[in-house]
């Protein structure tokens, strides 16, 4: 099991650098981030949620494998949008509605280091796009108007301080 690091950490602000050799170790982290993503009741992980600033997420949407995207590149987006529920292991139980693309094209290399383009749409693409978001530091609730985020932010600060009290 990794660490997951929560809203307030640097680490989730920062962008993410490629990953130049798709190795045993990276093969090894991928491997650790889908159990953590797991464990965590998760459907998605970038890697800047477990302290690293490499280019991979993985997801594991229901009725689907778990897959692993190392370099990813959104190649296309529908012009298509919806609105849906997202939360994030990084900002436990807050969770609002985002507007986002409902079709993507993406490519991306695999643990096994092959190149792969996938086309997405409806919870696959959703999840894609906001891990995807993670390597350039941006969370779900950057999305939401500033108000709404504000009040967000201040009732998960709130009920963490009272976790932690």
């Amino acid at each position: 099991m990794l660490d997951i690091y929560t809203l307030g950490e640097d680490v989730l602000r920062k962008k993410t650098a490629a990953v130049a050799d798709i190795d045993q170790g990276i093969v090894d982290f991928t491997q650790a981030m889908i159990e953590t993503m797991h464990e965590g009741n998760g459907i998605g992980l970038a890697a800047p949620q477990v302290g690293d600033l490499q280019r991979i997420f993985v997801v594991h949407i229901p009725q689907d494998k778990p897959r692993v995207f190392i370099n990813p590149e959104i190649v296309a987006t529908s012009i298509e949008e919806s609105f849906y529920e997202e939360g994030c292991l990084s900002i436990p139980d807050v969770y609002s509605e985002i507007k986002r693309a409902s079709g993507i094209t993406v490519q991306a290399w695999n643990e096994k280091g092959r190149l792969f383009r996938l086309d997405a749409d409806g919870l696959l693409a959703r999840v894609v796009l906001h891990e995807n978001d993670h390597l350039s530091g941006i969370l779900f609730i950057d999305k939401l108007p500033q108000k709404k985020r504000e009040r967000l932010v201040k009732s998960y600060q709130k009920n963490r301080s009272g976790i932690s009290a």
